[in-house]
């Protein structure tokens, strides 16, 4: 079967079915300081304002399996959108799969260090794959995704540049 691809600046559509977003952001810290401040779970709400709160359910360090409670605000409502690390290789990626909520984030944040290692490059990756009555709301939810995903990389490199 051949897959045909269009892609766009942020996006990938396969079959108009399937819409990968993507942005990457440069940061002038080290890949081990943003992987650390990343894998501070409880601290993402920190540049992304749509999380309400954090819960880290599985004790010990992140790592494969490690579950999260989480809610975030959507439009008016507030939603549990809980997921799982499915990957995680310190200091350069971590993959992750959401386990509630009728449209559940897959997708990967990767670091990679630049000019000699003073800077990284802070990417993600990530689809938002409807279940149930949530396939007839994924294709906006990715709309709303994309238009947030720039703020929240802006966010997470005005936090880790201003060491606040």
């Amino acid at each position: 079967m051949i897959v045909e691809r269009v892609r766009t600046a942020d996006a990938t559509t396969i079959r108009g079915e399937k819409t990968v977003i993507k942005h990457s952001i440069e940061v002038e810290c080290s890949a081990e300081d943003v992987f650390a401040y990343l894998d501070d779970l409880e601290r993402h709400r920190e540049w992304q304002p749509q999380i309400v709160s954090t819960t880290v359910e599985t004790e010990g360090p992140v790592r494969v399996g490690t579950r999260v409670h989480e809610t975030r605000r959507i439009g008016s409502r507030e939603m549990d959108t809980s997921y799982e690390i499915t990957a995680h290789e310190p200091p350069h990626r971590s993959s992750f799969r959401g386990i509630a909520g009728p449209v559940r984030p897959v997708g990967t944040m990767t670091v990679e260090p630049i000019d000699g290692g003073a800077k990284s490059r802070v990417s993600i990756e990530f689809d938002l794959v409807g279940h149930g009555i949530g396939r007839l709301f994924a294709p906006m939810a990715r709309k709303q995704a994309r238009a947030t995903v720039e703020q929240n990389q802006q966010s997470l490199k005005a936090k880790l540049e201003t060491g606040s």
